[in-house]
């Protein structure tokens, strides 16, 4: 299986320690059996040159709001934007196979609240989150679903 390609964009370093943490996992994986898949992973920020994706990928992508609740009295995005626009850019939206989202628990529905609206504007699936950097456990699952996704993607090419 070719190696599962993540894009993700990280303020504070969670979500950059978390994808770190799960590309060493996979890389664990693969040394175990050579049929699970490795992990490329590429930070997108503002300083990211814009290019039009030509193979499957995921994003990871953490959710910072200002303003409303998010649900039924408005949403501001904040600080994840140049992701959106990445995958906005040329084509890119159409290699996107899945959104990985996360966030703090504490703040209810609004946690991977930006993951969700990713997978709706984007049409991808919402396949797996976290809180804050993760647990161990999480690289498992998170891993698992992203081989599952990338399998059920492969099947229908």
């Amino acid at each position: 299986m070719q190696p599962l390609r993540i894009l993700f964009i990280s303020i504070e370093g969670n979500t950059r320690n978390f994808v770190e943490n799960l590309t060493t996992y996979a890389t664990k994986q693969h040394a175990q059996n050579a049929e699970l898949p490795e992990i490329t992973a590429t930070e997108i920020s503002e300083a990211s040159d814009f290019v039009a994706e030509t193979q499957p990928y995921f994003c990871f992508v953490p959710t910072y709001l200002d303003g409303g609740n998010g649900i039924d009295n408005g949403v501001k995005e904040l600080m994840t934007n140049v992701l959106g626009e990445y995958i906005d850019y040329a084509t890119n939206a159409q290699h996107l196979i899945g959104v990985v989202g996360s966030g703090n628990r504490n703040f209810n529905e609004q946690y991977c609240l930006t993951a969700k609206r990713y997978a709706k504007k984007f049409d991808a699936p919402f396949i797996a989150n976290y809180e804050l950097r993760g647990v161990p456990r999480d690289e498992t699952r998170v891993y698992n679903a992203l081989v599952t996704r990338m399998k059920e993607v492969s099947i229908h090419d």
